[in-house]
């Protein structure tokens, strides 16, 4: 934490006045508490019923300070009164942290001091018509991180298919669909017809890619849940694996199934995934969800 001490001296004939009815308010100078500027506003009122009055104190976040519309300021902070007459400040602390945001400039307190005790020249608050008000700030660096949600509307064709014929002359590299744009994103298909590396020889493997990538830099993510099916070209009994919702950014480019379907299975004519020498491969992008950071 970062803090500051200020003092602010005023000429105060007018709060010595009891004729004078009418709220005032006087503002220091701007002065600096852990890169943000602040100001001690000081007013006072009688009120009507009794005459009796109370001094008020309160820090002010200047103006000056630029805030985004999220930003926030949050301090800790004590307020003085000056006692000439024992040489120390009468202080009065907020026990809470408070937060100082565009709509939200100004804390303090109402009832720093009566009037009546501020006017009793044996309190020496008072001297030669002046007054003596200060303030300690520490301003509590905020670590938060903030992020927005964005629901992408999913659009009606939501549906990738992708017919690879000459299936059976594949060897064991993967092959990649043509890139295709759901949602406003781009995507692909890579399927490895013997398998991945590490189910080489027992099960189709299957993965999307998010192809555009790149823009999801500095905290950006983007969340989809899809599905993927190995059509059967002989009935409606297609093999479907769901690939709920899974994250995809700069580092994390691609999600799927290393064993979507066993060999066996896929060369099994009679099961009809492949047929003409065609594998017909679907992927449905069921929902969206775009994350970034805000500054």
């Amino acid at each position: 934490m970062t803090g500051n001490k200020r003092a602010m001296e005023d000429e105060s004939t007018d709060l010595a006045n009891e004729d004078h009815n009418a709220a005032e308010c006087f503002h220091s100078a701007d002065f600096e508490a852990g890169s943000y500027k602040e100001v001690m506003c000081v007013s006072w009122r009688k009120q009507e019923k009794n005459g009796d009055g109370y001094i008020s104190l309160y820090l002010v976040l200047s103006k000056s300070n630029q805030l985004t519309f999220n930003q926030e300021v949050n301090v800790t902070f004590k307020l003085f009164i000056y006692d000439y007459i024992r040489d120390k400040y009468c202080n009065v602390q907020d026990d809470k942290a408070r937060r100082f945001c565009g709509i939200r400039r100004e804390w303090g307190f109402d009832k720093l001091v009566s009037l009546i005790d501020f006017k009793d020249e044996s309190n020496g608050y008072l001297m030669d018509d002046c007054c003596i008000f200060g303030a300690e700030v520490l301003v509590i660096q905020n670590g938060s991180k903030g992020e927005c949600l964005s629901m992408v509307k999913t659009p009606a064709n939501n549906t990738c298919t992708w017919k690879i014929e000459k299936f059976s002359e594949l060897d064991s590299s993967p092959t990649k669909s043509k890139v295709f744009s759901i949602g406003g994103s781009k995507w692909s298909i890579f399927v490895y017809p013997k398998g991945e590396t590490r189910v080489k020889g027992k099960s189709l493997s299957i993965f999307l890619k998010l192809e555009d990538h790149a823009s999801f830099q500095h905290g950006r993510k983007l969340y989809a849940e899809f599905m993927f099916t190995v059509r059967n070209q002989l009935s409606e009994k297609h093999h479907q694996l769901n690939g709920l919702t899974h994250q995809f950014d700069s580092s994390k480019q691609t999600w799927g199934f290393l064993s979507f379907l066993s060999l066996n299975d896929l060369n099994d004519k009679s099961k009809g995934f492949v047929h003409d020498n065609t594998l017909v491969v679907e992927v449905e992008i069921r929902a969206m969800t775009v994350i970034k950071g805000l500054s």
